[in-house]
């Protein structure tokens, strides 16, 4: 289930970005508590001023929390730059992985934004080493367009088609 964060969700949060595993293609170090403090407020920020940004991940059945997805226009310093295009994104906690629910969720949160989001094309930008991702981004429609260099670090850029055109 996809719902929108609340303040309630601060330790759940925590919890996820200090897992080294969760971290682990997202630059490898363990986020502060304040660096998910400023998460919690750019996902909040970025559905006021954006309409569009992340939701929590939980299962419908216990409410636990399984991790984010959702969209967010970072104004990235990447080359080549993709500023200005929405950009997809989704962590899960590693006792939920391989169970078919980031595929389930991102499938959601793309329908949502295939309704709801004016733009021509989504990106995503994930850490080659990180297979299933990529294998993830593929499967939901998301076609390689070479690397990006994002704060040093080689990444692979990938574009979807967006459905709601400007």
């Amino acid at each position: 289930m996809l719902r929108a964060h609340q303040l309630a969700d601060f330790d759940d949060l925590c919890a996820l970005w200090r897992d080294p595993a969760v971290v682990r293609y997202l630059g490898g170090t363990p986020f502060s508590t304040e660096d998910v403090w400023v998460r919690l407020l750019r996902y909040a920020g970025g559905w006021a001023l954006l309409g569009y940004g992340f939701w929590r991940v939980e299962l419908r059945e216990t409410g636990a929390c399984v991790g984010d997805v959702g969209f967010h226009e970072l104004h990235r310093l990447t080359a080549p730059s993709f500023a200005g295009v929405p950009e997809v994104g989704w962590v899960l906690r590693p006792e939920f992985h391989g169970r078919g629910l980031a595929r389930e969720a991102l499938e959601a949160a793309l329908g949502w934004a295939d309704a709801n989001i004016p733009a021509p094309r989504l990106a995503c930008i994930i850490n080659p080493e990180n297979a299933p991702s990529i294998r993830l981004a593929e499967a939901t429609g998301f076609v390689a367009a070479g690397e990006a260099l994002y704060r040093g670090v080689p990444q692979q850029l990938l574009f979807r088609a967006c459905g709601l055109k400007p």
